[in-house]
């Protein structure tokens, strides 16, 4: 906001309080814009203002209104602005409370799995159009351990933890990805569907999410069901 030039009185001269602030009308306190708590400063330059105008040429009142009307309007805006962050914040808050009682309970996500030697119910997701789809396992290190064909259109298969060979495969994080196909040529790739325990619920910045067993971190939008776990 641009202030009305100081007049020159006293041979010119302002006092350097006065020099300070109209150089730095923004500036902020404690990492907030000082806009919010500066209003008797304003009114306090403005008074500055009026005693050091020139006498054979004063400043028009309508100008100081103008000078006050825009003050208030931007001082209401930032009030407004910490509203909606208190609200945001509640609102997220709620959310929160919701996504804490998953804890505990087992999480239908797109995610890696934690495999401890217990089979893991794999659900693929393919495209719509494909007519086969190959299931592709990796590893922590994203090296392929496993691939084998499925039914584009199955629900759920059960992966039971070996490799190519039919071998056991250690215990750890596993991938499991579904790549599409429609006459012999790939149309799409997608992170097929796991349960997982829900070990954690976080809202940070805005945002609610949840921590897996094995450490995987997704939305709690990206949740699509729940479960109570076996046992």
């Amino acid at each position: 906001m641009n202030l009305l030039p100081l007049a020159a009185g006293n041979g010119g001269a302002t006092t350097p309080q006065v020099q300070t602030l109209a150089q730095d009308p923004g500036g902020s306190t404690g990492g907030r814009p000082a806009v919010s708590s500066d209003f008797e400063t304003f009114l306090r330059m403005m008074t500055v203002q009026m005693q050091n105008q020139d006498p054979l040429n004063p400043i028009d009142s309508a100008d100081y209104a103008v000078q006050l009307a825009t003050f208030s309007g931007v001082e209401q805006q930032v009030r407004t602005n910490d509203l909606l962050t208190t609200l945001g914040q509640q609102i997220g808050a709620m959310g929160l409370a919701q996504v804490a009682g998953w804890v505990g309970m087992e999480a239908r996500v797109a995610a890696p799995a934690q495999f401890d030697g217990t089979p893991i119910t794999i659900y693929p997701t393919t495209a719509a159009t494909a007519d086969a789809a190959t299931l592709v396992v990796t590893d922590e290190s994203g090296t392929v351990v496993g691939r084998q064909p499925i039914d584009p259109a199955s629900g759920s298969l059960v992966w039971a933890g070996t490799d190519g060979n039919g071998q056991p495969l250690p215990s750890g994080k596993y991938t499991f990805t579904v790549a599409s196909m429609k006459d012999g040529k790939p149309i799409g790739t997608d992170l097929a569907q796991v349960y997982a325990l829900v070990q954690e619920a976080r809202f940070v910045d805005g945002k609610l999410s949840v921590i897996l067993q094995g450490g995987s971190e997704v939305p709690a939008a990206g949740v699509s069901a729940l479960r109570v776990p076996a046992g």
